[in-house]
């Protein structure tokens, strides 16, 4: 939006110093919006009327010094020259305050002006009157609001008014937004408040959460009935970590109920007292590093006497990394082979991280998301995490607000919607930033969040509370055992949101399947195709897609295949070959049988099935891809949850409405219908419980025998005569499929 005042600022600019070329810089759009460039451009033209030879774009302490020097402060009675007083009264108007007719003119208009900067900026009282003090100048000539914007907290904007108006006279303080939004900035200063109520001389007080600081406030405990300034900086804090009390100087039972709530949230013990771990964790990212964590992460391979040196120490949650692309460079980070175990014999329990790189923002990208996730599932597979597992994703860099938007937000989403394809094996986390954590977790990218809070110096955590939904929060790198024990780690504190894995799969001496590689696609195809044709399938009449859509089906699917097989330790050819034998034999009577269901449960034949003839109620039927009932579905992944395998709610297969939601996932989502193939094949190996019952046999394996795969393959399609024949049929269709896995797994 154009702003009249602001555009003759920037023509005031542009004429009055040959275009910028006097300051040393292009000519300004004339385009009546404030912004850096033309905040940039005053003060340049600051610096240049007043015979600084170094014009720069910031307000540093040269220019601060210069006008303490010449002037003292600024007024009518002080202004040196008309162009100096157009400056002021420009940026007045990109500041969004009147500032009279840039005429060169300190009249009362702009003396009104400097007295509204003053009182929001919250120091009226220790400037009163019009006139611009230095540091106040140095505030107008930035970006930094000191009205509420973009939905700003009145709370937090009283704390900042408090802070300039208590602390501007000290040397290394200078103005504070006062726009309601806790950041960098406003938490250097609390920092800064701190120390000067500590005593500490100005060019001590330096913003830094260190020795002096941290055993001075080790003397300021506070409870209920406790007043006066230190009160006002620990509720100020409580305030700008978005805890719901009051900004004031009483110590009162309901700001001791809210202590006693972030305590709690941050498993502080819980005094209801402003004790020091409680003003180091509202102070900084990292709180108190004294505190014993009882989780951990870490490069290193965890040994017997490592495992025995953790426990020893009380730690019981490990973090592992599932993949390092350097075969130089950090041996150890990947989980190494027998580790797992290991972690699981000393009675540990382990949470998975992904990252490779991740530390600058052209590493994040959609394609790169969809990467990520298949790596990090395959190598979640490959190293024996069961599904339900959190994999954390790395946001290992200070990603500030914007990469977010622009690059971290595409990336997450991205990763989340490829972990659907693959059928949701694991559960999604972010390690992070807190600011990236939170808005990450927010469009529900995540579940859980492992904040790098000892980065404490991360935009992304300073001005930010901690995530609602984390689990681990990374305070300080330690040493801890000795001798074969001894391991570096980074110390986490856990909040019991996630308690890892303690049970994994054990190795396969057998390679899992990958992708499948696509240089390959013809050859298979015709050879799939010359086989169904020898033998006459589908054949008949009436079917709805020919074998090449239903083959380009099934391998449009592979990745969600591939993790399905990796997942329960079977080969994809058991699943490829059940899938697509029945999509081929799908036909118009299986499309009467679906709109009879919709009909039967909703009293409505679908619009897909109001031209077909002889649509009759029917509870259930054999549907989507691998033509799966709703009853068939519970009853197989009813198996698998009993057994662990697959996390959920045991559903009744008697009841209409759960055969009814359990049939519109067959129907309606391809994925989830070709992620219930492996729990049909070990819901037939386990005997088909509340079914027609076999004899159990081992469940499908990387080497299963032949009489083993015809068994499950025979079991899928039911029993009697036809099945057996079916399944013989089907066992060329499997050695096909096994054939090009073979291929592509072991070259």
């Amino acid at each position: 939006m154009t702003d009249e005042m602001v555009l003759r600022a920037q023509r005031f600019i542009n004429t009055t110093y040959g275009n910028g070329a006097t300051l040393g810089i292009s000519e300004l759009e004339e385009n009546g919006r404030t912004g850096w460039p033309v905040m940039y451009a005053l003060t340049r033209a600051l610096q240049y009327e007043m015979g600084i030879t170094a014009l720069s774009n910031n307000f540093g302490p040269g220019t601060l010094s210069a006008l303490q020097e010449k002037y003292g402060k600024l007024d009518e009675t002080t202004i040196p020259s008309a162009i100096f007083c157009r400056i002021i009264q420009s940026a007045l108007y990109c500041k969004g305050y009147d500032g009279g007719d840039i005429d060169g003119t300190y009249n009362s208009r702009v003396r009104a002006a400097v007295a509204e900067l003053n009182q929001n900026m919250g120091v009226s009282s220790t400037y009163p009157g019009s006139s611009l003090w230095p540091k106040v100048v140095k505030g107008l000539f930035n970006m930094d609001a000191y009205v509420t914007v973009n939905n700003g907290s009145d709370a937090i904007r009283s704390v900042q008014q408090w802070l300039n108006g208590r602390y501007i006279l000290r040397k290394d303080y200078y103005a504070i937004p006062c726009d309601g939004h806790h950041s960098r900035d406003v938490a250097k200063s609390m920092l800064l408040a701190v120390q000067y109520e500590l005593g500490m001389a100005d060019g001590v007080a330096n913003g830094v959460f260190g020795p002096g600081t941290r055993a001075g406030l080790k003397d300021h405990t506070l409870s209920t009935g406790s007043s006066g300034v230190w009160v006002r900086l620990f509720s100020a804090a409580m305030v700008l970590n978005a805890r719901p009390v009051s900004f004031s100087g009483s110590f009162t039972s309901a700001l001791s109920d809210s202590v006693r709530a972030f305590q709690t949230f941050m498993k502080l013990r819980a005094t209801g007292q402003a004790d020091f771990p409680t003003w180091a964790s509202l102070l900084v990212s990292y709180g108190d590093q004294t505190r014993e964590g009882e989780a951990c992460d870490g490069v290193t391979k965890i040994t017997p006497a490592r495992a025995r040196a953790l426990k020893a120490a009380g730690y019981k949650y490990v973090g592992r990394y599932l993949y390092n692309p350097s075969t130089t460079s950090l041996p150890e980070k990947e989980i190494q082979p027998g580790e797992l175990a290991t972690i699981k014999e000393y009675g540990l329990r382990c949470f998975p991280i992904y990252q490779t790189w991740a530390r600058s923002v052209d590493y994040y990208s959609v394609a790169q998301g969809s990467a990520d996730c298949l790596n990090a599932a395959f190598k979640a597979e490959e190293h024996g995490f069961k599904p339900g597992s959190r994999i954390y994703f790395a946001v290992d860099y200070d990603a500030v607000d914007h990469e977010v938007t622009s690059h971290i937000l595409p990336y997450f989403r991205s990763v989340k919607e490829e972990m659907n394809r693959l059928g949701s094996p694991y559960r999604i986390g972010v390690y992070g930033p807190r600011n990236a954590c939170s808005r990450i977790s927010e469009e529900g990218y995540a579940d859980a969040s492992f904040v790098s809070n000892m980065s404490s110096g991360f935009s992304g955590n300073l001005g930010y509370p901690m995530p609602a939904n984390w689990a681990f929060d990374q305070i300080v790198t330690k040493v801890i055992g000795s001798g074969d024990g001894r391991i570096e780690i980074d110390n986490n504190i856990a909040s019991g949101r996630d308690t890892g894995q303690g049970d994994f799969h054990p190795p396969s001496p057998e390679r899992l399947d990958i992708g499948f590689d696509l240089d390959l696609w013809a050859t298979l195809l015709n050879e799939v195709d010359a086989y169904m044709e020898s033998i006459g399938k589908p054949g008949g009449t009436g079917r709805i897609y020919t074998r090449e859509e239903c083959l380009e089906t099934i391998m449009s699917h592979d990745a969600a295949i591939t993790s399905a097989s990796r997942r329960y330790r079977m080969r994809k050819a058991l699943i490829q070959t059940s899938a697509f034998w029945e999509f081929c034999h799908y036909s118009l009577k299986d499309m009467v049988e679906d709109a009879g269901v919709v009909l039967y449960h909703t009293g409505v034949i679908p619009d897909w099935g109001k031209d077909l003839t002889g649509v009759s109620r029917l509870v259930d039927s054999s549907t989507g891809i691998a033509k799966i009932s709703g009853r068939t579905g519970i009853l197989s992944r009813n198996n698998s949850i009993r057994s662990g395998l697959l996390e959920g709610r045991i559903l009744d297969p008697t009841s209409d409405g759960d055969r009814w939601a359990m049939w519109q996932k067959m129907n309606q989502d391809n994925v989830f219908n070709l992620s219930t193939v492996p729990h049909l094949h070990v819901w037939a190996a386990d005997g088909k419980a509340g079914d027609h019952a076999e004899t159990p046999i081992r469940r499908p394996a990387l080497d299963y025998g032949e009489s083993e795969i015809f068994e499950v393959l025979r079991r899928y399609q039911g029993f009697g005569d036809k099945a057996v024949e079916h399944a013989q049929l089907r066992m060329p269709l499997y050695a096909i499929f096994e054939k090009y896995n073979r291929i592509v797994r072991e070259s």
